[in-house]
């Protein structure tokens, strides 16, 4: 295990990424991408590694912003991001985009921690996750959050839709 107090950059367990890196700069492509969302999107996504959000969408670097947590649940965080992509960086649509065959919507709060604790030792139980039974249901309620959250500029459209990890499909969710 690495000394939390560990001072200098990591390299040996870096490398593959610092490597990759090296290979992405020698043929990078956008650098007079700017910060607004050229598109006007936002997408709220999971964190899940089986998702692409901009090509889920048909977009490219700097077309969207991309926020990502644990079953792209609509947090604090998220909206403070929210309200800084829809006053200052060109957004006016949002795009809450939960998953099919997420950890997130398969267990209580109970299940996530025990399987915490069984996978690492960790007593996580002080922390909310947020896990959903009802996807749908959920999604539906983070839409409306949004749409009702008073620091979202009027006329910013938000909707849901469900990413399929297996087709690469979105299913529209009426919220």
């Amino acid at each position: 295990m690495l000394d939390p107090m560990q001072r200098s950059f990591p390299s040996a367990e870096f490398w593959d990424v610092l490597e990759a890196n090296r290979a992405f700069a020698s043929t990078f492509d956008t650098p007079n991408a700017t910060g607004p969302a050229a598109k006007g999107l936002a997408i709220v996504t999971c964190m899940d590694a089986r998702i692409d959000p901009l090509a889920v969408v048909g977009m490219r670097v700097g077309d969207a912003k991309i926020l990502r947590n644990p079953g792209a649940r609509v947090t604090e965080d998220v909206l403070r991001a929210l309200v800084l992509a829809t006053s200052l960086l060109g957004v006016n649509r949002i795009l809450v985009m939960p998953h099919t065959d997420c950890r997130m919507a398969s267990g209580d709060e109970a299940a996530v921690h025990e399987a915490i604790f069984d996978a690492s030792g960790i007593d996580s139980r002080s922390l909310e996750i947020r896990p959903v039974s009802d996807q749908r249901l959920a999604l539906t309620s983070d839409v409306t959050r949004i749409r009702t959250f008073p620091f979202v500029p009027e006329g910013v459209v938000v909707a849901g839709a469900i990413y399929d990890v297996h087709e690469g499909t979105l299913t529209t969710v009426d919220a």
